[in-house]
């Protein structure tokens, strides 16, 4: 089987920008947060794992969640919602995402994968003249992006545009730890033989997106951290450790370092962060990173 713990990472990244996953939410009780606590005895900043993209089923959240919220002065996601809120995002995404070589996409991928991916891009309902002018990493995020919302995805119920705007509403600070530049080199700086990587394993699982899809909002919902791990963070290591420094190592080593500022600031203000699950899974996730570094750091 093609590099399962890749596409569930990939999966994860993509939901960076535009989605994560999402399916039938058919408990009645609100998903188990992932949520943490880490102090140092003046400070507290909440952690907390989201998924980017929900349905109507996930809400409301847990009151621990909204409790949180309202604790903090400071409330941080991986972008700001200023840029969560602008209509050109996608627009800059696609942009950074089109062909600059002259070349088609066909003409730098074997004869079969191009078949695929072809026949997979029709089923998806997306222009064949338009998937020709893209770079591999995009035409995957577009592609399992298409697999995504075909299993019942819907943007505008973003966790983190549902925190957003609530935040935004309420008149506490807010910040990205990340600006779209950041992220749109994520992915188009990926070294041109991984992007086709990427595409092919995307392509070549295309019918196991949605029940992957499905497995992995399903443990969200229940907040089984143990499996979130080792059916995600741990395979990606193993089978890709490079995309996994990329995507997520790399980034947390960053974001902890803002995290430890907060931390240790005089006053007492409070702070939410709020990124993807991935990032808070492993001895390389935030949660792990901060309990390590001497802060206490709690499950709520």
């Amino acid at each position: 089987m093609a590099n399962r713990g890749g596409w569930r990472a990939f999966a994860f990244a993509a939901a960076v920008a535009m989605a994560s996953s999402a399916t039938a939410a058919t408990d009645s009780a609100p998903p188990r947060p992932l949520l943490w606590k880490a102090s140092d005895g003046d400070n507290v900043v909440y952690l907390l794992g989201t998924f980017h993209l929900l349905e109507a089923g996930d809400y409301p959240l847990d009151p621990m969640v909204y409790a949180a919220l309202d604790d903090a002065e400071q409330v941080f996601f991986e972008l700001s919602p200023e840029a969560l809120a602008d209509p050109s995002l996608g627009l800059k995404f696609a942009q950074a995402g089109i062909r600059a070589d002259g070349r088609t996409l066909q003409q730098t991928m074997d004869a079969p994968t191009w078949a695929a991916t072809a026949q997979l891009a029709s089923e998806a309902g997306l222009s064949l003249d338009a998937l020709q002018r893209m770079e591999p990493w995009f035409a995957a995020l577009t592609l399992t992006m298409a697999e995504m919302t075909a299993a019942g995805l819907d943007p505008a119920l973003g966790l983190d545009k549902h925190l957003a705007q609530r935040a935004t509403r309420e008149g506490k600070r807010t910040a990205g730890l990340e600006t779209p530049a950041d992220q749109i080199r994520l992915f188009d700086g990926m070294k041109y033989g991984v992007q086709v990587a990427q595409l092919r394993d995307v392509v070549e699982r295309s019918e196991e997106i949605r029940s992957e899809t499905e497995w992995l909002h399903r443990q969200w919902r229940e907040g089984d951290v143990d499996a979130l791990y080792w059916g995600m963070a741990a395979a990606m290591k193993a089978r890709d450790p490079a995309l996994y420094e990329r995507i997520n190592t790399q980034r947390n080593g960053a974001w902890v370092s803002r995290i430890k500022a907060l931390l240790d600031a005089p006053g007492e203000d409070d702070a939410l962060v709020a990124v993807g699950t991935l990032h808070l899974l492993g001895a390389e996730g935030l949660v792990q990173q901060l309990a390590a570094a001497g802060y206490t750091v709690e499950r709520l």
